[in-house]
């Protein structure tokens, strides 16, 4: 599956209401004929934890799960999602707060469903009203017999019809992929260094969450989303985002529309710096052809 990158403002393909084809709730993701991953487009979540699709369980090829859900310390983490804790004032994150403060994301319709890949539009909606338009593309990409990529690219475009703003003071929000707590927690590093303090709340190229069992490498495919910083935690709430709001609020005119994307290798091994590297930029749109 080629990822479809939506270069003008979107545009509802269907009506403002969840689509009524009689379809599962959840859709398989494959390489090849081995299944890595399920989505949950049509989730039956309490509306305190923002409900939204998400990603769950993700596995490497050897079948290790590599995505937590809905742990006992914040159970608005769903696995791999899109999460902004502010929109236009609405709670898109989930978590303490004013139930009807929160949002949600409502699956609209697939403008495209295979094996290996989606492409979703999806609902923001909160208080009666849709605030953004998403078009989401997931997609499985092979890279080997110890290693696949889950590359994930979302575009929210502004359907208000006035400003709004994403993100507040000191939230961070965008892409999240919670990993499963471990006795020993994951040695993280990126392009610039080593370790959480040296890698959370800033851009890089790349980072990488390595454990004996596996190792993620997350990259940001594009200027744009390589410009983000990235959030990091290895011990209590372990898990990686990619920022697409951090510390202030994100301006987004009406109409307009912001893209980003991930691209997630998932290793069945535990890679050195070297190997992650070498990956990395061949999963960048500085590297290979994408």
């Amino acid at each position: 599956m080629t990822p479809l990158i939506p270069s003008n403002p979107l545009t509802p393909s269907t009506p403002l209401t969840p689509s009524l084809t009689r379809r599962p709730s959840c859709t398989l993701l494959r390489h090849e004929h081995r299944v890595v991953g399920m989505y949950v487009h049509r989730p039956e979540l309490p509306g305190a934890v923002a409900p939204r699709p998400y990603l769950h369980p993700v596995r490497t090829l050897g079948g290790v799960p590599v995505t937590g859900l809905r742990p006992a310390e914040d159970p608005a983490h769903l696995g791999v999602s899109m999460a902004i804790a502010e929109v236009a004032g609405w709670n898109f994150r989930g978590g303490p707060g004013r139930r009807e403060h929160h949002g949600s994301q409502r699956h609209l319709s697939w403008l495209l469903r295979d094996p290996d890949g989606f492409v979703e539009e999806l609902s923001w909606t909160a208080g009666g009203r849709q605030l953004l338009l998403e078009r989401r593309t997931v997609a499985v990409r092979s890279l080997g017999t110890e290693c696949w990529a889950l590359d994930f690219t979302s575009a929210l475009t502004n359907v208000t019809g006035e400003e709004i703003a994403l993100g507040g003071a000191g939230q961070a929000g965008g892409f999240f992929w919670r990993v499963p707590r471990r006795p020993e927690p994951a040695h993280v590093f990126g392009a610039d260094g080593e370790g959480e303090a040296a890698v959370h709340g800033r851009p890089a190229d790349w980072l990488a969450l390595a454990t004996d069992d596996w190792t993620l490498v997350f990259v940001g495919a594009t200027g744009d989303t390589r410009a983000d910083p990235w959030w990091v935690r290895t011990g209590d709430h372990p898990g990686v985002g990619s920022a697409l709001t951090w510390q202030r609020p994100l301006p987004l005119a009406p109409a307009d529309t912001v893209t980003r994307r991930i691209v997630t290798a998932i290793a069945d091994t535990h890679l050195t710096h070297r190997e992650t590297a070498r990956l990395a930029a061949h999963l960048s749109d500085k590297g290979a052809a994408v």
